[in-house]
């Protein structure tokens, strides 16, 4: 009779496999992300190496909590499941607990969250079925040499949704995204906030600004007589404007000039049939933006 592999082995597997198994979900949200909408943040791809050693530790104690969580409660209830049904723990009850857990967890921060939609929900629970299904397999096996064959397996997985990614962008499956090609006659019109500012560019380079936003700071300013911070901080004026685009869509900038207003270039984003203007609030890598979309009709 084989050997139960020791409790303390079984939870470093299911923490390897649940690291494999993020990585593998970073690389198609990576790719995913490539295909949406989104600023031009620069920096960071290096911002991210230098960060590998944190993410590494908070990841390891993330995945241990997942693993004494989630993963072992499905273990348990895998066997609980088949020793009342059959007389024996047989390895396919493990998916069917996983799945009783799995739409426990989503049902719980689906609600937490407001609700989603059936779409959402569904695969966010085949998801996560899927992801305690393998550590929870893993964990009652009883293999004594295991460790190296999951590394090697979760790797060549890792490499594999890498490379069939580059592939389906290479050949044209997946579209990546790119801000729309502007011209300075596409910019001439009234620009909005939604929120009651303006910008209107006028075809002789001028601009007028109309309650425009001109605190883009993280931190908003309280005071007495502002208790929600910012509300004052709008400026109106007018001045001059300029387009330029150097080297290529992403490099596409707005320079708007205007006394009352101190606030930096505007990047263009949205899509070709819905251009924005827009600029970052307070750290570009939070992707916190103030945008502006042109009114339709406006020529």
């Amino acid at each position: 009779m084989t050997k139960k592999r020791p409790w303390g082995l079984s939870l470093l597997l299911s923490i390897l496999t649940l690291l494999l198994e993020a990585v593998i979900a970073f690389v198609v949200s990576f790719y995913y992300g490539a295909t949406q909408e989104s600023p031009n943040v620069m920096g960071t791809p290096a911002l991210l190496i230098l960060a590998l050693p944190v993410i590494a530790v908070f990841g390891t104690a993330v995945a241990a909590a997942l693993s004494m969580g989630l993963v072992l409660p499905v273990v348990w209830l895998g066997g609980v499941l088949g020793r009342r049904a059959g007389g024996r723990e047989a390895w396919w009850w493990v998916p069917v607990a996983a799945g009783a857990v799995s739409l426990v967890v989503v049902g719980l921060v689906v609600a937490v969250s407001g609700g989603s939609g059936a779409g959402s929900f569904t695969l966010g629970w085949v998801l996560t079925s899927a992801a305690l299904t393998v550590p929870a397999l893993l964990w009652r096996s009883r293999r004594k040499r295991v460790f190296g064959p999951v590394l090697l397996c979760g790797v060549a997985a890792v490499v594999l949704t890498a490379v069939l990614g580059g592939v389906g962008f290479w050949a044209g499956l997946f579209e990546e995204y790119r801000p729309p090609a502007l011209t300075s006659a596409d910019l001439v019109g009234r620009w909005s906030d939604g929120n009651g500012g303006t910008l209107t560019f006028s075809a002789d380079g001028r601009v007028t600004a109309v309650d425009i936003d001109d605190d883009l700071s993280p931190y908003d300013d309280f005071t007495e007589d502002d208790p929600e911070g910012g509300e004052d901080d709008r400026c109106s004026g007018q001045g001059t404007w300029v387009y330029t685009s150097d080297t290529g869509r992403w490099s596409q900038e707005v320079r708007v000039t205007v006394d009352a207003c101190s606030f930096e270039n505007w990047n263009v984003g949205g899509t070709e049939e819905r251009p924005k203007l827009y600029q970052y609030i307070g750290d570009p890598d939070s992707w916190d933006l103030y945008e502006l979309t042109k009114a339709e009709g406006e020529t």
